[in-house]
């Protein structure tokens, strides 16, 4: 599997490159292709950060990352 770092998951924010990822627990997220992260913004959370900080204040599960592809991990 691929690793990234931190910088590399910076530019996938949805407006430097067309991917837009997200990490969770050190794994990384593709939600290019979801109608929530459009333009890299979804609600108050930012494409291309590490969100396993944020996720207790959101209204969903760790389960949310199980419809998207781990396309890497975070080094």
């Amino acid at each position: 599997m691929n690793t990234y770092t931190r910088q590399q998951l910076a530019l996938r924010n949805g407006q430097d490159k067309p991917e837009i990822w997200v990490a969770y627990q050190g794994k990384i997220y593709d939600v290019s292709d979801s109608r929530l992260w459009r333009n890299g913004k979804h609600y108050e959370h930012w494409a291309g950060q590490d969100l396993t900080g944020e996720l207790p204040d959101a209204p969903h599960t760790e389960k949310v990352f199980d419809k998207f592809k781990v396309i890497g991990e975070l080094h």
